[in-house]
């Protein structure tokens, strides 16, 4: 009788034991899961990403009706955003960074790291992942992003609270991930300029600074019919070329700058530059009365920076510096861009000889 009831009592310790360790296994390796999960499953759901590095640089980006935008002023490029939410998405771990180099890691991330903040939408019940009730905006993931390992193939990340760093990569992607995680407001900017369909024109007005008997205005009078008008008599051309006027006109839906100059100049050139005589003037109203403008500058190159050969040409051929946005961004642009919108008025003449 004692020896079955000592029996039981091992048995029964065993179990407990046994029960324990598979507990312990799969809590541990619950938190090691958690410790390298930066992936975001659902992409669609994300609303805010908040990026910032050491210093004073920081960038939020936000979803919203009319696309993202980049710290609540201006429009977001679509396809940098696609770029970062693609990264989000396929994440995926390398391997736990060694204990052996891991002091060593943190240590530098500690100093050039990026930090990550991401929200989304999540319900506040989840049964199973087929019930979802009360679905709300939600901090889900805070990390930090370092740099590359040595053979360049992994970034090394760490998130908020883990004690442990991971070496994580994109599928078929080698290089710097901390790259796509800029935290200057300007990497993130939109550069369209214009962006009118033709039904949507009221009137397009270009000015030719050293050559005005060029400038005119370009008016709807109804869903069928324009008119142009000379800015310098005022005077209206009776016939006009309409296949060059629509494609004119067509050419507004999409038209972007190469570069943002805002920060990467230096003020006293800027003021020097933006006093000068302007070259090209462009004036777009579409039909709720949003006012359009950019205003063009000659680029002159710089002989200390050139070979004999590029100095016989003081000008550089190919760009020119530009203002834009109710002239608060300094840009840069190319004449490849931007010779279908700077049309002469000698253009629209029928049976006019216009080489472009």
């Amino acid at each position: 009788m004692k020896k079955n009831r000592f029996a039981f009592i091992l048995t029964l310790i065993l179990i407990v034991v046994a029960v324990l360790l598979i507990w312990n296994k799969n809590y541990t390796s619950t938190i090691i899961l958690k410790d390298a999960d930066f992936a975001v499953q659902d992409t669609a759901s994300i609303t805010k990403i908040f990026i910032a590095n050491l210093d004073t640089n920081q960038v939020l980006l936000e979803r919203g009706t009319n696309g993202w935008t980049v710290n609540k002023i201006n429009r977001a490029q679509q396809q940098k955003i696609d770029g970062m939410l693609n990264t989000m998405l396929k994440l995926r771990v390398r391997a736990p960074v060694s204990v052996a180099s891991h002091d060593n890691v943190v240590s530098r991330m500690a100093g050039i790291a990026i930090k990550v903040e991401v929200y989304q939408i999540v319900p506040m019940i989840n049964l199973f992942d087929r019930i979802k009730l009360f679905p709300r905006e939600k901090r889900t993931k805070v990390y930090y992003v370092g740099d590359v390992t040595k053979d360049n193939m992994g970034t090394f990340m760490l998130k908020e609270g883990a004690k442990n760093a991971y070496i994580m990569y994109i599928t078929g992607f080698k290089g710097f991930v901390m790259s796509r995680y800029s935290s200057l407001e300007d990497d993130w900017r939109d550069h369209q300029i214009f962006h009118a369909k033709l039904g949507e024109i009221k009137s397009v007005k270009v000015e030719f600074n050293e050559d005005p008997l060029q400038s005119y205005n370009v008016e709807k009078v109804d869903n069928n019919n324009f008119r142009i008008s000379r800015l310098s008599d005022g005077n209206i051309l009776t016939e006009y070329d309409t296949l060059r006027l629509l494609n004119f006109l067509t050419s507004f839906s999409d038209i972007r700058f190469e570069a943002l100059l805002n920060n990467k100049m230096s003020q006293i050139k800027k003021d020097s530059i933006i006093q000068s005589p302007f070259l090209h003037r462009i004036t777009l109203v579409d039909l709720h009365g949003e006012t359009t403008e950019i205003t063009t500058f000659l680029k002159k190159k710089y002989a200390e920076h050139l070979d004999i050969e590029e100095r016989l040409i003081p000008v550089d051929l190919d760009r020119m510096y530009a203002l834009v946005n109710e002239d608060r961004d300094f840009v840069l642009i190319q004449y490849f861009v931007f010779d279908k919108v700077l049309r002469p008025a000698s253009y629209f003449v029928p049976g006019s000889t216009y080489v472009n």
